[in-house]
């Protein structure tokens, strides 16, 4: 079993360059936390939990088929013989919306459209990616596969710094609490 001595050393070797990855961790964390917390989609998803959707399992087809058609039919008139990579139909809420993920021909991600579920008008047009890039960035994938790579390898230094920081508290508490009471023994 190593000293405690072996154990300080470990921890400070794992703990220098773990400590920019924690702060890069901490800050793209923040920002994904900030983004969805103060997001257009979130206050969206908020203001329409209390509310109930107008159709139901028993609703004929025709209740949100119609409003389908026509977006549909807009949408090829907007980016006509684009690829459809989702389509997303959001039926509750003051203004339910249908909303065509498009891909390019090429491969990849393109744009949304995002049309009035009851009269099938345009809405808007946004820019398409499947993850947002700041989540890309949180997890490493912006950077490719060796990113995904080194944020797991980032990931299992900071649990070591964990471990080896609780077997050094454990250790060092273990000596300094005999004759300790209550919660002194444990923060000394």
């Amino acid at each position: 079993m190593p000293t405690p001595a072996r154990w300080r050393q470990w921890h400070r070797w794992i703990g220098a360059p773990a400590a920019l990855f924690l702060a890069f961790a901490a800050t793209t964390g923040v920002i994904v936390a900030g983004v969805e917390f103060f997001g257009e989609d979130e206050a969206a998803r908020e203001a329409n939990r209390a509310l109930v959707s107008a159709v139901t399992t028993a609703s004929p087809p025709g209740a949100w088929s119609g409003a389908l058609d026509v977006a549909l039919a807009n949408a090829a008139k907007e980016a006509p013989d684009a690829p459809i990579d989702k389509v997303a139909i959001e039926l509750k809420g003051t203004a339910p919306v249908i909303t065509f993920y498009l891909g390019r021909t090429t491969g990849g991600e393109d744009r949304r459209l995002v049309f009035d579920a009851r009269t099938g008008a345009l809405l808007r047009v946004d820019d398409y990616a499947d993850k947002p890039f700041i989540n890309r960035v949180h997890s490493g994938e912006a950077f490719g596969d060796g990113g995904l790579v080194f944020a797991m390898g980032w990931g299992l230094a900071l649990l070591a710094l964990t471990v080896s920081g609780f077997t050094l508290y454990w250790r060092l508490a273990g000596a300094n609490r005999q004759g300790r009471t209550g919660l002194r023994r444990w923060f000394f």
